[in-house]
């Protein structure tokens, strides 16, 4: 495993570098100036020159990178050029009220994937197999801001159970209980189109796993078909399902920004858009490649994963 791991690492390592100088470089092409932002369109050339001097603005394009890299690899962010404060405290907010989000809506997807999954496998009826099917056509087909203002209009408007949005008044550590009344409905809309997706690749794996000449001998022992699909069957179909979750939820984390700013909930995203807007290139630079790199994380995690439960994946890797 830890030559497997080894192995990995230079490419992911090389996407990282390659990812902070696109984002660098794409920042510098969007339309707009820091420093007009910070003195408003009446400031003078003067004062202008003076502000983009001060954040380094004036250099050339390698010296501001080389600047921007150096500082992020000694975890020194500096400031928000706009929105105000340390970057490093802007970012490490937004991640964590993101990372509640999509840890609620990655255990949503995983347990409705699982459980309708198996019960496709175990009860094979035409009806159930019909249904599980529809919703989960229907879960991916919808966009999630359509499936958002579903959510809203049955649960917060025709029986108003759930709050529409936003967080708890005192903050999400403050009332487990309400923090969860207001998780569910963008926790919930994240997670269906990645439950869907997820429940298609598990059903046929497992389906697959099934067709395979030791569960006809297990069978013949007689064990029933319950016991064949969650003992042995649900085992065997773990290393794909595990590389589909792994990019599944690099979708999920992409899909978070959007469900945010559908919910009012205070993470990357909507921090994402302010710092976009007002052209706070620290901010902004950061996040991007912060969400590049958990990507990539996830995306060798789930390798790792996936050679631990199949060991032909890290004997192959290591030739």
């Amino acid at each position: 495993m830890v030559r497997y791991l080894l192995r990995r690492l230079p490419s992911a390592l090389l996407v990282l570098f390659l990812s902070s100088i696109l984002i660098f470089l794409v920042m510098r092409l969007v339309p707009g100036d820091p420093a007009v932002a910070l003195a408003g369109p009446d400031a003078t050339p003067e004062s202008l020159a003076a502000i983009r001097h001060s954040l380094g603005l004036d250099q050339s394009l390698p010296q501001q990178y080389l600047s921007w890299i150096g500082h992020v690899l000694t975890f020194d962010l500096g400031r928000s050029y706009v929105l105000g404060g340390q970057t490093s405290e802007l970012v490490i907010s937004g991640l964590a009220d993101t990372a509640v989000l999509a840890g609620a809506a990655l255990l949503v997807a995983v347990t409705v994937a699982l459980v309708a999954s198996v019960a496709t496998v175990v009860w094979p009826t035409r009806p159930l197999t019909a249904l599980i099917g529809a919703a989960g056509t229907a879960a991916v087909a919808l966009p999630p801001f359509v499936t958002g203002v579903l959510l809203v209009l049955v649960f917060a408007v025709a029986v108003p159970v759930l709050p529409s949005g936003g967080v708890p008044p005192d903050g999400l550590l403050a009332a487990p209980d309400l923090t969860v009344q207001y998780l569910l409905l963008p926790a919930l809309c994240l997670a269906l189109p990645v439950a869907a997706a997820l429940t298609r690749f598990l059903t046929e794996a497992l389906r697959t796993e099934m067709a395979r000449p030791y569960v006809t001998t297990a069978r013949a022992a007689g064990m029933s078909r319950w016991q064949l699909v969650t003992r042995t069957a649900l085992r065997n179909a773990l290393p794909t399902t595990v590389t589909a979750l792994g990019l599944q939820t690099g979708q999920l984390l992409g899909g978070a920004v959007l469900v945010e700013a559908i919910f009012a909930w205070p993470g990357i995203g909507q921090l994402l858009q302010e710092g976009i807007g007002r052209r706070d290139y620290p901010v902004v630079q950061v996040l991007l490649l912060i969400s590049v790199a958990v990507f990539v994380a996830i995306q060798l995690v789930t390798d790792l994963v996936h050679a631990y439960l199949d060991p032909r994946i890290r004997i192959g890797g290591a030739t």
